[in-house]
């Protein structure tokens, strides 16, 4: 599989309400359609993940494989972030806050995340208009 070419590739936790609600959130401000998405449970993501073995991947982080390279936390979302629509690329420019800092903020969003937003018993199914932006 060789998709990370073309596009970026964001990983997220399918059963996850924030997760799916920033995938949809993404893809409403990705008008140039720079990324392709799979849920962390899905084979796909499983293989591309076996690229970069040398890391332990939690399912409590947001993932972008892009040119080959794997970002994850608050790291992946302010590299999202850059290329979206609507001024939200303005909020890359919180990437020179120290990462410890960021994503201690992070993580205790991601800890709390099935607390505050709930959790679906299935991954997300993507709408028929949607599912050429998702990787099988």
């Amino acid at each position: 599989m060789d998709n990370t070419e073309k596009n970026s590739i964001i990983l997220f936790d399918g059963v996850c309400n924030l997760c799916n609600a920033s995938v949809n959130f993404i893809i409403k401000h990705d008008k140039k359609e720079h990324f392709k998405f799979a849920s962390l449970q899905s084979d796909a993501a499983k293989e591309l993940l076996l690229q970069y073995n040398s890391k332990k991947i939690n399912m409590d982080s947001i993932i972008l494989i892009e040119n080959n390279n794997f970002y994850e936390k608050s790291t992946a979302a302010l590299k999202i972030s850059k290329k979206l629509n609507n001024g939200f690329s303005l909020l890359y420019l919180f990437i020179i806050i120290h990462p410890f800092i960021r994503d201690w903020v992070y993580n205790y969003i991601a800890k709390n995340r099935y607390k505050w937003f709930g959790k679906k018993e299935n991954c997300m199914i993507p709408t028929p208009e949607l599912k050429n932006r998702f990787i099988k």
